[in-house]
């Protein structure tokens, strides 16, 4: 009997689904290592079953690690552009036995998990103290007059239009 191997698996999982990239793929499996390890260390050597909060933890913080910035460009390139749609991956994978779950799993438990634009965009946006906030907001309300001191302190006089 001839077993297929796991690329010739993916295929026709593409083949029957053609939603997600193969790359989609390929990374919720190394995001399913990842996170098994980053457990595994926090328990010290326990392996057990993941859940699929934990998945789509340890997926988040594998994709900021790998594509940092680009992380959201990534997998929207490969069709993933939400929670949801890493729970499509997982189960077409565990479909066509490629990983295993147990009763409890379902897709549903992917549902919700985070917003992609949150997870993916706010970890490289420079933070702001909500003063700062304030200050420029006041500061971009108030109208300039040609009074006004210049960032040297010195008031700065109106130019004449009149050329003679």
């Amino acid at each position: 009997m001839y077993k297929q191997s796991y690329d010739e698996v993916l295929e026709e999982i593409i083949s029957v689904d053609p939603r997600y990239q193969r790359d989609a793929y390929h990374f919720v499996r190394e995001g399913l290592d990842y996170t098994q390890q980053s457990i595994s260390k926090q328990e010290k050597g326990v392996v057990r079953h993941i859940s699929g909060q934990e998945l789509l933890g340890g997926m988040r913080e594998h994709a900021l690690e790998q594509y940092g910035p680009m992380t959201l460009l990534v997998l929207d390139e490969w069709g993933v552009k939400s929670c949801e749609d890493f729970g499509e991956i997982v189960f077409n994978m565990v479909e066509h036995n490629l990983l295993a779950k147990t009763s409890e799993d379902s897709r549903e438990d992917f549902k919700g998990g985070y917003d992609f634009k949150d997870a993916f965009r706010k970890p490289f946006l420079p933070a702001q103290t909500p003063q700062q906030s304030n200050d420029s907001a006041q500061r971009n309300n108030t109208p300039v007059s040609s009074s006004d001191p210049d960032r040297s302190g010195k008031t700065s006089k109106p130019e004449s239009s009149d050329k003679q």
